[in-house]
């Protein structure tokens, strides 16, 4: 919560000694070594003129290689490491400004895009794309620090002229925004089609669309636990719930995050207490309980929930719950020829998942019922929010 606090007077850690998040340092040096200058012969015995060098000696990067050889395989081992110990590299800090906290958010950032790309990026202007679009929304002097030292290429970088409403021009068509979110509280998975997620405020998007009354209320429940009025703490916690945060604890730190609910885009499932809604959602569960996920939020529905596609451990969820017989294709509302696919190859398959769908459309649940309940399938018929 310190951390929290000096967020909002404005204070940076500019020194790095309110830090607590240690830089690693590699246990070995590159496993690169550039072959052996080859001798040259001359029938005089005269030397022989110095030739232009080679690749191999030019110019060494911050990971001791070249960038045609290792520039994309320095940044997945990079990030690798970070899974496991959180740990950023130590020598980012000489061509970056800011503090190790927001690198920390960087990598992790970094590490939830290269999840979800598929395949992995195998070229540098691969990965130089991955890491912009992961970044950003970074200061560009920083972004260009990154690429630097893994020696990628400078791509083409969104700038305001080519944006509109705040909405990155290297996101793919219809896509408004992007949310990386802390792990996805099984409790808050309400069933096969939808969850509440929550992104921390530190994220570039959130930190600058904080209310300035949240930032009083936190500094007020801080003040009150500081005075053992944990009634008025506990009061406080619940205004910040109704406007739409809360404070995680995550490995004894305090978390100030920002709410979203989320419906999956292009899928439908039962309900909770419809048959195999207990099954539909435990399988959502498996997929991301306890996990950060991307979203790429397309727009808000009525019910105010943010539509998107969802994305965990390179995996595309809607299409897992699709193959797995535990939803179903929303065409009414979605046209995307895969998942028409998906569809049709269920229906085809005398599956589990196909019994499942065959039991709910006999007692008139699902695709093609009547007109009614194939634009709104499972969803209750009073017209209440699901």
């Amino acid at each position: 919560m310190g951390n929290i606090l000096r967020c909002f007077k404005g204070e940076e850690d500019h020194d790095g000694g309110g830090d607590h998040y240690p830089y690693y340092r590699p246990t070995s040096g590159p496993s690169y070594q550039p072959p052996p200058p080859q001798q040259q012969h001359c029938s005089d015995d005269r030397p022989a003129a110095a030739s232009r060098p080679r690749p191999h000696q030019q110019s060494l990067g911050p990971h001791g290689v070249t960038p045609a050889t290792a520039g994309v395989a320095a940044l997945a081992q990079d990030l690798l490491n970070f899974e496991s110990t959180s740990m950023v590299p130590e020598a980012l800090g000489q061509n970056v400004t800011s503090s190790k906290k927001a690198q920390v958010k960087w990598y992790r950032n970094m590490l939830d895009a290269y999840k979800n790309t598929m395949p992995p990026p195998k070229t540098s202007a691969e990965a130089a794309h991955l890491v912009a679009t992961a970044l950003s929304r970074i200061r560009r002097a920083d972004l260009e620090g990154i690429l630097a030292f893994y020696n990628l290429p400078i791509p083409s970088l969104p700038t305001a002229s080519a944006s509109s409403d705040n909405h990155p021009s290297a996101l793919p068509e219809g896509i408004q925004f992007v949310l990386n979110t802390l792990p996805v509280n099984n409790k808050c998975i309400g069933d096969g089609d939808g969850f509440t997620a929550y992104v921390d405020t530190t994220d570039p998007r959130e930190s600058a669309n904080v209310p300035l009354e949240v930032h009083e209320l936190v500094i007020a429940r801080t003040q009150a636990r500081n005075d053992r009025d944990y009634q008025t703490a506990d009061a406080l916690l619940s205004s910040l719930d109704e406007a739409g945060y809360k404070i995680i604890n995550m490995s004894g730190e305090e978390i100030l995050a920002r709410k979203y609910r989320i419906r999956m885009r292009g899928i439908d499932a039962p309900e909770l207490k419809m048959p195999y809604g207990k099954e539909s959602r435990n399988a959502l569960v498996k997929l991301i309980g306890g996990k950060r996920v991307t979203i790429h939020v397309y727009e808000q529905d009525q019910f105010g929930r943010y539509v998107g596609d969802i994305y965990c451990d390179n995996l595309f969820v809607q299409e897992q719950m699709l193959k797995s017989g535990y939803a179903w294709h929303f065409k009414t509302y979605d046209k995307r020829p895969k998942f028409a696919k998906i569809g049709r190859e269920r229906q085809e398959q005398h599956t589990k998942g196909f019994g499942r769908q065959r039991i709910l459309r006999s007692r008139g649940i699902g695709e093609g019922t009547s007109a009614m309940q194939d634009t709104m399938p499972f969803r209750s018929t009073n017209g209440d929010e699901p």
